[in-house]
């Protein structure tokens, strides 16, 4: 008896072991793969100007930004003006009364601009986020608090200012002046060559394509906008971020990831639906809808407002990743692999648990059911970027915005 024990206590003891072995071999496997295919992506992929030629609007709207602009942007835009050619390009900025000396700093770029004679149009704004607040309460765009106040949407203003830095883009259409690309750059550090690789995503096929950007190291920046192929938030804010497998896999596989929407910091789109008739615009949700405390980003309704999303696709580029500081894109571009064999390991395992949860369907299930409340109420309650919309309340104040 004592013998069969024994023996029952080695067998257990030997197995195992053997499914640690084959659980410790797994891991290192699909680490080095990984890992292996992040090097060959990052570091032997040809970054070269896109293929064919092509003419790009350069999009940005600005507001207290004069340190990132004096200390990386204006000088990458510099850079990539003059890669492209001042012919192949219109630079279109927009800042919205900023309390530092952005407009400054903008002014030296537009001297340099000058020099290089690049076609532009810089629009120096001496209307604040005070005097937004302070106007009458009139059309739309408004929202009434939980404490009986009505108060200034942020995102309908977003909305606006970015269709405002997109109106030269019309005029020029009315000439006979054409674009293949807008490129929209946020407030980010960027380089030319991430630029030239954005633009070059899947072969320049696309209805959109993405950066991924960042603030603070290793969690990616923009929750707000991105969404996976199937419509959903991600599940973490670190690597591979998604629960879709179609996301999840291109994400493993550094390739260009499917997604419903993003904007992560910088941003290509084809032109054509922006001077299109009715023209592509940026917008909110409406202000009946966001009185249900709900909110969606301007930058993620605008690919669900958008035609080529379904035609072409809408992608993340995995190789193009920007910083809102010097020291975030430093970090995210380190002399060796950028994700860490500890970094892999953590993420496919957190990812793994956290898709057996219902945290996201839970979130998604209150703001359904909001949804369907407002659509009740009349039948041209309808939000085709419901995938958007989630559980906030967003106003503007004098140094920002707020959550209510």
């Amino acid at each position: 008896m004592t013998l069969l024990s024994t023996s029952r206590r080695v067998l257990r003891y030997r197995i195992a072991r053997a499914l640690i072995i084959i659980f410790t071999i797994w891991n290192l496997a699909e680490i080095y793969l990984i890992q292996r295919r992040i090097y060959e992506a990052d570091y032997t992929a040809l970054r070269a100007q896109p293929q064919k030629q092509e003419r790009i609007f350069i999009a940005s709207i600005n507001w207290n930004n004069e340190l990132v602009l004096r200390s990386h942007w204006s000088k990458a835009l510099i850079q990539l003006v003059t890669k492209l050619g001042p012919e192949n390009v219109f630079i279109s900025i927009y800042e919205s009364g900023s309390y530092d000396n952005t407009k400054g700093a903008l002014w030296e770029l537009d001297w340099e601009l000058e020099r290089l004679r690049v076609p532009r149009n810089i629009t120096l704004s001496p209307v604040t986020h005070e005097d937004e607040i302070a106007a009458p309460v009139t059309g739309e765009g408004w929202v009434r608090t939980p404490d009986g106040k009505t108060q200034l949407r942020r995102i309908p203003y977003l909305a606006r200012i970015r269709n405002l830095s997109l109106l030269p883009l019309q005029d020029l259409a009315r000439q006979g002046i054409t674009f293949d690309k807008i490129l929209f750059l946020n407030d980010v550090v960027f380089t030319r060559n991430d630029v030239l690789e954005l633009l070059n995503t899947n072969d320049g096929e696309y209805g959109a394509a993405c950066s991924l950007d960042f603030s603070k190291p290793p969690n990616y920046y923009d929750t707000f906008a991105l969404r996976d192929s199937k419509g959903h938030e991600p599940i973490m804010q670190t690597w591979p971020y998604f629960s879709s497998a179609v996301s999840r896999h291109a994400m493993k596989n550094m390739s260009p990831v499917p997604v419903a929407s993003c904007w992560n910091g910088m941003v290509a789109m084809s032109a054509s639906p922006f001077v299109a008739s009715p023209p592509l615009r940026f917008r909110g949700i409406p202000d009946s809808l966001a009185h249900y405390h709900l909110e969606g980003s301007e930058c993620c309704l605008i690919h669900t407002d958008n035609p080529l999303s379904v035609e072409k696709g809408v992608y993340l580029n995995p190789l193009v990743r920007v910083g809102y500081s010097g020291a975030a894109y430093t970090a995210i571009h380190p002399m060796m692999n950028w994700l860490s064999a500890g970094r892999i390991l953590q993420g496919l395992w957190v990812n793994r648990l956290r898709r057996l949860g219902i945290t996201s369907w839970l979130k998604e299930t209150v703001v359904r059911k909001r949804v369907n409340r407002w659509r009740a109420l009349g039948t041209g309650n309808e939000e085709d970027g419901e995938l958007c919309i989630v559980n906030e309340m967003q106003i503007l104040h004098r140094y920002g915005w707020a959550h209510v």
